[in-house]
């Protein structure tokens, strides 16, 4: 699943091409996904108007337009969102085309159907639905190893799960929640009533290198995210424990382990995370 690097990388590699376009048409190919797309009221906000800026909240990519609209559109499992030429044929499982005054179009496919796209009002926002119990932005001023400690301030579970709720942190998925933990020296089960001061400064700073370094690298690429021209990320090749359940660890050579936390697997270094 694209988690918040990936969408970064999607608006950073989309925002040279679409900032100063103009939406001609919208074009509803199939509305089935996880809710109903809705073509009139994506043609009322958006045909017609110039796009201002790309944002992100969390895992949602944020398409602002001038008259006070702004385009919403969360990957899900296995969205592509690209720009090509308004005459590409449309690809199967091809939901939505948002066709531009320069005769190209962006295009969201997704095969499983998990995804969103819905317009609203740009000052709606911050209080609407899907964003108004979002916690804070890890790359934002607002993130720090004082915030983890308040957020968990009360509570005793294990840090894996805290780390990947979104009321608490955006943006931190499973593949990122272990690669900071292992920077960080945290074992992922460890009570966040046992965490001390230090170390939820050291685990936010973890955060921040991971997502940053993610970026910077183009996302990762398991299955499916592709960037805004459709180029697969890289970041996967710096993993550290992800996914290399019994491989040595990069540290100290003791075989990562893997267990289950909220039914998602989990994977660090048994002496480097005691």
């Amino acid at each position: 699943m694209p988690e918040l690097p990936e969408v970064e990388v999607l608006r950073r590699s989309l925002e040279p091409y679409l900032v100063g376009e103009e939406v001609r048409r919208i074009e509803v190919r199939s509305p089935a996904l996880r809710e109903p797309l809705d073509a009139a009221e994506l043609e009322r906000r958006l045909a017609g108007h110039r796009i201002e800026r790309l944002g992100r909240r969390a895992k949602y990519l944020l398409v602002d337009v001038d008259g006070g609209s702004t385009l919403a559109v969360h990957l899900g499992m296995s969205g592509r969102l690209t720009l090509v030429p308004g005459e590409t044929p449309p690809e199967r499982h091809e939901h939505l085309a948002i066709h531009l005054a320069s005769g190209r179009k962006l295009r969201l496919r997704d095969p499983r159907r998990f995804g969103l796209a819905f317009a609203l009002a740009t000052a709606g926002v911050a209080a609407d639905g899907p964003f108004a119990h979002l916690g804070v932005e890890p790359l934002s001023d607002r993130f720090s190893g004082t915030a983890l400690r308040e957020a968990a301030r009360g509570r005793r579970g294990p840090v894996k799960p805290f780390l990947m709720d979104a009321r608490t942190v955006v943006g931190v998925g499973n593949i990122y929640a272990c690669e900071a933990l292992y920077r960080a020296g945290i074992h992922p089960s460890r009570s966040v009533a046992r965490i001390a001061r230090a170390r939820w400064n050291r685990l936010a700073g973890a955060v921040v290198e991971v997502l940053s370094d993610a970026i910077s690298e183009g996302g990762t690429t398991l299955n499916d995210f592709r960037n805004g021209a459709g180029e697969s990320g890289y970041f996967q090749v710096s993993l550290a424990v992800y996914g290399r359940e019994g491989e040595p660890c990069p540290t100290c050579r003791a075989p990562i382990r893997r267990r289950v936390h909220s039914n998602r697997s989990t994977f660090y270094c048994p002496r480097c995370q005691r």
